[in-house]
């Protein structure tokens, strides 16, 4: 591939420099169905050991232009955010201004009632019993007779996504009146509209937006200088991979990308670069009053509520993987396919950012920790 950068450091490797180009190229073939010269893609990280033994970008960033992805492009990452908004509410309560296990609505009043108590921690483990998306755009999924059916301003159902707009505002009044889909503490059940709520007790706690907030505390230590949660919908993105997916079943793409810009539970815009300092934090924490501590809570469990074969820790599913421990999260959006995966005692992670719904980022993260180990 034109921009696949060969990072051959054969410290990390039990390799040598032959098995290393062995590698990049075993990793290069995971991607060779991706046309360089028509078609978006993905950027790719690999990290062993601390560094990056693997940068490319397979695909197009733009196809307007034909501006290739070269490991260096600024993708939106869908629900790999909230791991980053679960650490911006952990910063909260190390700084005192939260209680982990008080209720949401000692901080947010203005909510509903939801006649339960709900933590803000039941929030960060998705164990809250609060809806999801579908509840808001049009019912829920047969256990209740009725959504709160929001309307497009054209008059028919409001659709989510890149055709109807909310502002943030707009939509966390809309929040505000969605009642818990079933009590909570019951059970593992994923909301987005629970990580959306938890960027809004950052702002009204700290005074300061989610992205604000996450800048000062946690991308500027760690210096994640193409980082943020993108909550301006007009901002210009430097280098960005734009959206794409196939129009319907043919062989063409068209634009997709989302107009809708609240954060917490997606917004998230990053590198592979940028992904990698935030690697590194996992084994050299540097983020928060106590870094080691403020880690191991990061990784604790928020319950032991099962996720179908795992557990949940603030925006990370821990799971175990050929008998190795693995922190993983994907993303998905308009646009948007994403992987964060991490083997915290192999010190092993992968980074697969897609600008291609057509794209499985987990199943390439799989093969190449396939490789990985195979190799070793």
């Amino acid at each position: 591939m034109k921009y696949a950068q060969l990072l051959v450091i054969t410290f990390l490797f039990t390799f040598n420099a032959s098995s290393a180009n062995e590698f990049n190229d075993l990793v290069d073939s995971v991607f060779a169905s991706i046309d360089d010269s028509i078609a978006p893609g993905c950027s790719v990280g690999v990290v062993g050991n601390g560094r990056l033994i693997h940068k490319a970008g397979y695909g197009l960033a733009n196809l307007e232009l034909g501006v290739e992805l070269n490991g260096n492009n600024v993708h939106r990452m869908g629900s790999v955010s909230k791991q980053f908004t679960a650490l911006a509410v952990l910063l909260l309560a190390e700084e005192n201004k939260i209680e982990l296990d008080e209720d949401i609505h000692a901080y947010l009043p203005e909510l509903g009632d939801y006649g339960e108590k709900v933590t803000i921690n039941s929030m960060l483990g998705h164990f809250s019993g609060m809806a999801d998306y579908n509840y808001i755009t049009g019912g829920d999924r047969g256990d209740v007779d009725e959504g709160l059916n929001i309307r497009s301003v054209a008059g028919g159902a409001f659709r989510l996504g890149n055709e109807d707009y909310l502002t943030i505002e707009e939509f966390y009044d809309v929040v505000k009146k969605a009642p818990l889909r079933h009590p909570p503490n019951q059970q593992w059940e994923y909301s987005n509209l629970a990580y959306f709520l938890l960027s809004i007790l950052v702002e009204k706690v700290s005074g300061e937006s989610l992205r604000e907030y996450a800048h000062a505390r946690i991308f500027e230590p760690l210096g994640m200088a193409n980082t943020f949660f993108s909550d301006e919908p007009t901002e210009i993105v430097r280098n960005r991979a734009s959206g794409y997916k196939r129009n319907g079943d043919s062989s063409e793409f068209v634009t997709d990308m989302t107009n809708l810009f609240w954060v917490g539970d997606g917004g998230l815009h990053t590198s592979v670069e940028d992904m990698l300092k935030w690697d590194q934090n996992f084994y050299e924490p540097k983020v928060g009053l106590d870094p080691a501590r403020l880690l191991a809570l990061f990784n604790t469990p928020n319950s032991e509520f099962d996720t179908s074969g795992g557990l949940y820790a603030n925006g990370q599913f821990i799971s175990e993987i050929n008998g190795k421990k693995s922190f993983a999260h994907g993303g998905g959006w308009l646009g948007v396919r994403t992987s964060y995966s991490r083997f915290p005692a192999e010190e092993f992670s992968t980074i697969i950012m897609c600008n291609d719904v057509g794209q499985n980022p987990a199943e390439y993260a799989q093969k190449i920790s396939d490789i990985y180990f195979e190799g070793r």
